[in-house]
């Protein structure tokens, strides 16, 4: 589903920029290998501390450093919802001060 693709995307970019300070870097890639086609967003953002991470797929759940920018919460939950649907998945991986990397695999027709 295009439209759906377009709005993991679109998530997982505008999460990086509003994390992410003047003067640092988002970028998106993209890998194949076999089973799997891999889309992965990064940044040179504030990062997600660990204690943090399995939340960030709630819906509604927003971490301390989200307050004042804007946002309901429901992103990243969106972006694990659809991931699934098109029988994928969606990690991540964060370090605070350091950015944060989202990949959504899905499978490679």
């Amino acid at each position: 589903d295009l439209h759906r693709l377009r709005q993991v995307i679109s998530n997982l970019l505008t999460n990086a920029l509003k994390f992410t300070p003047a003067g640092g870097v988002v970028t998106i890639s993209v890998k194949q290998d076999s089973q799997f086609v891999h889309l992965a967003v990064a940044d040179t953002g504030i990062g997600i501390p660990p204690e943090e991470r399995e939340r960030i797929f709630d819906r509604f759940w927003r971490g301390p450093a989200a307050r004042g920018i804007a946002g309901s919460g429901i992103g990243l939950t969106v972006v694990s919802e659809l991931a699934s649907a098109h029988g994928g998945a969606v990690r991540v991986e964060s370090e605070p001060g350091q950015g944060t990397v989202m990949t959504v695999s899905l499978p490679a027709r």
